[in-house]
């Protein structure tokens, strides 16, 4: 699967939500030889590209939450012993009450934050009939490659947008 194009006929950076702990102990580490205060905490994302008609889907984080306010694309944090492609699938109908087929990964990027880094997985998904709804955020929309300046992402996106700024190619 590509990403942009039709449907499939076929019916598919988002933090914990409440009652998850923020850090997951098992992704947390440090070398012997550093204190306690030199744990890294490493959270794996999955997130979705979903386009149609020319449009990418984004949606907005909750105002109270890690980078609240700030547009995403979305997806979520991957639990253990879970694919990222799973993972994706899950938060989607999580967030978004979607169904999707995970398609390529377009992105690979690792982040660092001051309290933790992410790495970030991106891929192409097709929607399978299902209107997105927003269940796990503050508000989704589908913009055009042009509306991007009007929008506010995250640092970690950066490398992301510009891609999806100069590869129109996606958009089809």
């Amino acid at each position: 699967m590509e990403c942009g194009g039709k449907r499939s006929a076929t019916p598919l950076w988002n933090w914990p939500r409440a009652g998850k702990s923020t850090v997951d102990a098992a992704l947390c580490r440090r070398t012997p030889k550093e204190p306690a205060s030199a744990v890294i905490c490493m959270i794996d994302v999955a997130a979705g590209l979903i386009f149609h008609e020319s449009r990418l889907l984004i949606t907005q984080r909750f105002s109270g939450a890690h980078l609240g306010d700030l547009w995403e694309f979305p997806g979520g944090k991957r639990e253990p012993g879970e694919s990222f492609e799973d993972c994706l699938v899950r938060e989607l109908r999580e967030e978004l009450g979607i169904e999707v087929a995970v398609g390529r990964l377009v992105e690979d990027i690792m982040h660092a934050y001051a309290e933790k880094t992410v790495r970030l997985r991106f891929y192409c998904c097709a929607l399978r009939g299902q209107e997105p709804q927003p269940l796990g955020c503050q508000a989704m929309k589908w913009i055009r490659a042009a509306e991007f300046a009007d929008y506010r992402f995250p640092a970690a996106d950066g490398r992301l947008l510009e891609k999806l700024r100069q590869d129109m190619g996606l958009w089809k």
